[in-house]
């Protein structure tokens, strides 16, 4: 497996694991969203593949901290592909994100999983991963 920065040309892969996600639609917007963050320094858009295949991908954003020494990562969005979970491509994915955001001044690692989705929660305790039962959202809408 080989992990590499996303692509423009990664759109349509990306677009069909955010379906798997429940993120219909994002076609339209996709390309301008992909080029968005492939720009934004505070990014990292990885992506997972074996040959030509891409089996899955992390949104990585490094957040600075201003009441605390060290900064933090936080994964936005994180899938393997349906067939192939289970298979050490999430873990390896990552380790390899742990270590971009180490390398970067993180001392911790954050993501927020629906508590629908069972089997990423429990794989994100499994990596270490504890809970932190507080997360508040308000629609801008």
């Amino acid at each position: 497996m080989k992990i590499r920065l996303a692509e423009t040309k990664d759109a349509f892969a990306l677009s069909a694991l955010l379906a798997e996600l429940g993120y219909e639609g994002t076609a339209p917007f996709i390309e301008r969203r992909l080029a968005q963050l492939i720009a934004d320094d505070t990014e990292r858009l990885l992506m997972a593949e074996h040959g030509h295949t891409v089996l899955g991908f992390l949104s990585l954003h490094f957040i600075p901290q201003l009441a605390l020494a060290g900064d933090f990562a936080r994964i936005s969005y994180f899938c393997i592909a349906e067939g192939e979970r289970s298979k050490g491509a999430g873990q390896q994915l990552l380790a390899y994100a742990e270590q971009l955001a180490r390398d970067r001044g993180c001392d911790r690692m954050e993501v927020h999983c629906h508590e629908r989705r069972e089997k990423a929660n429990a794989f994100y305790l499994r990596e270490g991963f504890t809970e932190s039962p507080r997360y508040h959202v308000k629609e801008l809408g």
